[in-house]
């Protein structure tokens, strides 16, 4: 039994599935060889994930490979209500998941994924998994193992493990080089610039925009912003990464400094507060505040609040606050993954490494539960290379391997000058 905005939109939400799944030919290679095998045979799964026509792909390789899967998302505004519909009517996969929900419609819709009784976690953002750490704690003993996505998951499980708190492996899908290279990298620096455009249709060229974190989405966003025509300037923490985007030719600076400065504020920290309280009255009229770390805590909405005297929405996804001044001051998305929110997320063609690694790293995981302890597992390089073997065969791209000669001589300490 699913929960969906309207199971009238299936046809639409199939066409939108086939057509990302033409860009998706290495989780269809998957898919084909799990429906042979069926090595998730007798697993049931329950996914907090973004529901996108990529993740639909994803959910039926999973179920051809013999898994019980159900689906809730991991964002209240990325949800595709279309796919929603196709994977529940067409797919029999039950959807719990309407775009635009609010707080407790969203933790109601992951109550529902866990009633599913998993042995299997599929998070996007960790929401799953802490969940079961703390108002479902009958269920840790029924779980066996779990995968993560993204690097805020990432991040918060690995504190679990630290502190002895999580109760099952997980498998960090983020951590692979097939993932956060490209996916991160490539896919976000596409799609956060794609979001931002369709919720303002501003001009890039020669616009002063900031971008809150240098890690692999920082990077992808500030290279692609920059190929637009932008005033790139870099607000980082660590002081390697900082040096790195110097070195790549940003203007690098404080959050203070880029707040009187610049005019569109992008963070990718995974942190809370990049832009607060202290930087919104340095912010020019007009200035555009969008997240594409996975929480809407980058930016502190609550003190924007304070210091507005009202709000309204401009256009769709874009809400201007006008602070005491008359400046306007506008948030996209809510705050929240301004790809999703505001666009249609990642192209396809870059999921189906990201989804890839998903699918494998839960085969692996069935092959070795039994050898892992509770902590966070990165995905084999053998599985990530395979990946990437596949997405170059899939491209039409050949390359060399090491001829005997060259593996001895790589792996000799007697050759040299």
């Amino acid at each position: 039994m699913s929960d969906i905005r309207d199971p009238g939109l299936a046809d639409a939400g199939a066409l939108r599935i086939d057509w990302a799944d033409r860009q998706m030919p290495v989780l269809a290679a998957i898919r084909e060889r799990f429906a042979a095998e069926q090595p998730l045979a007798g697993w049931r799964i329950s996914a907090c994930l973004h529901v996108t026509a990529e993740t639909a792909n994803l959910m039926r390789t999973l179920a051809a490979g013999g898994a019980d899967v159900v689906l809730c998302s991991s964002n209240p505004l990325s949800t595709q209500d279309d796919v929603a519909a196709s994977l529940s009517v067409h797919h029999k996969i039950p959807v719990f998941a309407i775009k635009g929900e609010d707080r407790d419609s969203y933790y109601r819709h992951i109550g529902q994924a866990l009633d599913h009784h998993p042995h299997v976690t599929m998070d996007d953002g960790a929401d799953l998994v802490s969940e079961l750490h703390t108002t479902r704690t009958d269920l840790p003993p029924e779980v066996v193992g779990g995968t993560e996505e993204t690097t805020t998951g990432v991040i918060r499980l690995r504190a679990m493990a630290a502190d002895g708190a999580l109760k099952f492996p997980v498998i960090g899908v983020n951590e692979a080089l097939t993932k956060h290279l490209f996916d991160n990298r490539y896919g976000t620096g596409q799609s956060a610039i794609d979001g931002i455009l369709r919720a303002t249709n501003i001009l890039l060229a020669g616009k002063p925009v900031a971008v809150g974190g240098y890690g692999w989405v920082g990077r992808g966003i500030a290279s692609r912003a920059a190929g637009m025509g932008a005033i790139v300037t870099v607000v980082e923490v660590d002081p390697i990464r900082a040096l790195e985007a110097a070195m790549d030719g940003f203007r690098v600076a404080n959050a203070a400094v880029a707040a009187a400065t610049c005019q569109v504020f992008i963070t990718a920290t995974g942190n809370l507060n990049v832009w607060g309280g202290a930087h919104f009255p340095l912010m020019a009229d007009g200035s555009i505040l969008a997240n594409a770390g996975h929480f809407n805590d980058e930016f502190e909405l609550d003190a924007l609040k304070e210091q507005s005297t009202g709000q309204r929405e401009v256009r769709p996804f874009t809400t201007e606050y006008r602070m005491t001044d008359g400046r306007r001051i506008n948030v996209l998305a809510d705050g929240r993954l301004v790809n999703l929110g505001a666009a249609e997320g990642h192209p396809a063609l870059v999921m189906d490494m990201s989804f890839a690694n998903q699918a494998l790293g839960l085969e692996w995981l069935r092959q070795h539960v039994a050898e892992l302890s509770p902590q966070v597992y990165s995905i084999p390089d053998d599985i990530d290379r395979n990946v990437a073997r596949l997405k170059l065969v899939t491209m039409g791209i050949a390359i060399d391997g090491l001829t005997p000669e060259q593996e001895a001589y790589a792996n000799s300490w007697q050759s040299g000058t």
